[in-house]
């Protein structure tokens, strides 16, 4: 008798399958400690930690864990006594699906571990090029799209990370001033784990010459995260926050968009729904979505910020 073979890179889980997977571990985190790892339009809730990133975190402590232990074997064969590098997680999707308050919730659990790692988190909007620079180049209405970003200096970054430097300098990105802050960085000094956490970086380099000699920021990755949702979803998760942030942080004077909090609520909803279309939506389709299959496991939300089913590649 003949059997379908499942010829899927993935091993596909239900919501409630993946839950099961922690149901006897209690999440470290209380709800306050939950709502301040929010974003600004994503509630998670204490069942959402418990199901979905509970096992998610438990998954990520065991790649973690194999990969010391390979490295104190590998020291132990070659006889050597080297220092083990930062364990880098990379988690892409696209603008407003999630990915910040996923990183933070990653980062809060993996740090109440047994272990206790020291995590850190870096953004790949650091790594823009200075408004200035993409005015000189004429693609400031391109912001976001791969040839915004300085992926030369993000790879220098990432390279000195694996070779264990005790102090790295990574830029700052102003969402308020909407711009790279030239005079300020943060210094990242031996961590254990960094999440790198970005639309692009799981992206292939963009190539032009027809040879391929670039190093991948993806190389550096030992997992990798996709967060996928439906395209209307994740359109109206951007056109909501555009919306909380007229009615905040563009009120204040001193930010970029300060314009914005004069415009009326149809002629705001009008504007954000130009920027999605000419911008975020191309961009999504383009050069985000195509780098899901490249990932090593997809969270897929649905409508509400739930995650509705998980894909874990196999190994």
């Amino acid at each position: 008798m003949n059997q379908t073979q499942d010829v899927s890179p993935y091993m596909s889980f239900t919501r409630d399958e993946w839950s099961q997977l922690a149901k006897n571990h209690a999440i470290p985190l209380q709800k306050k400690e939950i709502k301040a790892l929010e974003g600004l339009n994503v509630e998670i809730t204490p069942d959402e930690v418990q199901n979905i990133y509970m096992p998610l975190a438990q998954l990520l402590n065991i790649y973690v864990t194999a990969s010391k232990t390979l490295h104190q074997h590998t020291n132990d064969f070659l006889k050597k006594s080297t220092e083990k590098v930062p364990f880098i997680i990379g988690i892409a999707g696209s603008v407003a699906v999630g990915k910040s308050t996923t990183s933070r919730l990653i980062k809060a659990l993996l740090e109440r571990m047994d272990e206790r790692p020291k995590v850190d988190i870096i953004t790949t909007d650091g790594f823009l090029y200075p408004n200035a620079v993409l005015e000189r180049k004429g693609i400031m209405n391109r912001k976001g799209f791969p040839e915004s970003f300085n992926v030369k200096k993000l790879i220098e970054v990432l390279d000195q990370l694996k070779s264990g430097a005790d102090d790295v300098s990574v830029p700052i990105y102003s969402h308020h001033q909407y711009d790279v802050l030239q005079n300020d960085a943060n210094v990242i000094h031996k961590p254990d784990i960094i999440i790198l956490e970005g639309i692009n970086v799981l992206q292939l380099p963009q190539n032009k010459g027809g040879n391929l000699p670039y190093t991948f920021v993806s190389d550096f990755f030992d997992f990798s995260i996709y967060i996928d949702a439906a395209e209307e979803d994740i359109k109206e998760w951007y056109l909501h926050r555009f919306s909380l942030l007229r009615a905040s942080a563009f009120q204040d004077p001193d930010a970029y968009f300060h314009a914005y909090a004069a415009l009326t609520e149809s002629e705001a909803l009008s504007q954000a729904t130009q920027i999605w279309n000419e911008i975020n939506k191309k961009n999504l389709r383009l050069n985000i979505l195509p780098s899901r299959e490249r990932a090593d496991l997809i969270l897929r939300k649905s409508v509400n910020h739930n995650v509705s089913d998980i894909h874990l590649r196999k190994t």
